[in-house]
């Protein structure tokens, strides 16, 4: 069992593949050139295995593979396939935008593939193309029909923005349960990457709107999940909000990330992190796994979106760790 400094218990690696990303996210790199870090800069899958493994013999049992885009990196259900084949009763997921799922949901499936995280911010084409700076909603949503036809797992996350894709808070609620789909509504996590421009919703704005038209009563977290369940008492449809905003947010993280680099990220909203590329380059496992343990010994207690600071926004490049 893994345990951080602060006494929680950790067993979710969140495992970036690569920076690279085919949307342009307000919220995310708007401004980013599409440009990437050289490929020799990255660990290999059989490099990134090698620390997984080691996280997974130290008590990590959940694994969610993130990007950038993480389907841009080719043979990523070969990636799949070997976490699976070492651990086949692992909670393995991806986080995609879903645009290049139609063609690759099939495989990752057969793989090993357990459940889906897509983000869907709108329904509405117009929007979807301000927000990702492309042209994309008609491939996202076959992304999911083609992921929930091949059996996967899909949740929906959505992050809501003021004065853009506010008012379809409650569309895409009823999209996501007509489909059996779990949504969770993510709050905008300030960070110096995402366009000036945007203003996020703080979770009571976007339970008011659902508020609306349902009554609601609160589940609670479920473990250590980042989301906060909530239940529509006319229908039973469950639906979490994501909200790093509250004071209470970290008393339970059980997360680390790890860059396609390398970088072992103990907290995503701050810079620190050690570097695991030299001991998994030299099949050192004992170093390695000191890494680990230093890194989550040195672990922050919270985070500061919460915190009354006007400047509590986050140097982290999202786009290198998956959100």
């Amino acid at each position: 069992m893994l345990i951080d400094g602060h006494g929680r218990s950790v067993n979710y690696l969140r495992v970036s593949v690569t920076e690279r990303c085919n949307f342009r996210c307000q919220y995310c790199m708007p401004e980013k050139p599409f440009s990437w870090v050289p490929t020799e800069n990255l660990l290999s899958f059989d490099e990134l295995f090698k620390f997984i493994k080691v996280a997974i013999d130290e008590g990590i049992n959940k694994v969610r593979i993130t990007g950038g885009e993480p389907l841009l990196r080719e043979d990523l259900d070969k990636f799949v396939k070997l976490i699976h084949d070492y651990k086949p009763d692992i909670d393995l997921a991806i986080t995609t935008n879903g645009f290049l799922l139609p063609n690759v949901a099939h495989k990752l499936k057969d793989a090993g593939l357990k459940r889906l995280n897509i983000s869907l911010d709108s329904l509405k084409p117009a929007v979807a193309a301000q927000i990702a700076q492309k042209n994309v909603l008609s491939h996202v949503l076959e992304g999911i029909e083609k992921a929930l036809e091949v059996g996967l797992t899909v949740k929906i996350n959505m992050v809501p923005l003021k004065g853009i894709n506010e008012n379809e808070i409650l569309d895409i609620l009823e999209y996501a349960r007509e489909r059996n789909i779990r949504i969770r509504y993510i709050e905008y996590m300030e960070n110096v990457h995402a366009s000036s421009n945007i203003k996020g919703m703080h979770g009571k704005e976007i339970l008011n709107v659902i508020k609306s038209r349902y009554t609601i009563k609160k589940i609670g977290r479920v473990s250590n999940s980042p989301s906060f369940n909530y239940e529509i008492q006319e229908n039973g449809y469950i639906f979490g909000l994501i909200d790093p905003h509250k004071h209470d947010f970290c008393e339970d993280c059980n997360r680390i990330r790890l860059t396609a680099e390398g970088h072992l990220i103990p907290c995503l909203y701050f810079d620190e992190a050690q570097s695991i590329a030299e001991a998994v380059k030299e099949n050192n496992i004992d170093r390695a796994t000191a890494i680990l343990k230093d890194v989550l010994a040195n672990k922050p207690k919270e985070n500061r979106w919460g915190s009354d600071d006007e400047e509590n926004s986050s140097n982290r490049a999202f786009f290198e760790t998956g959100g």
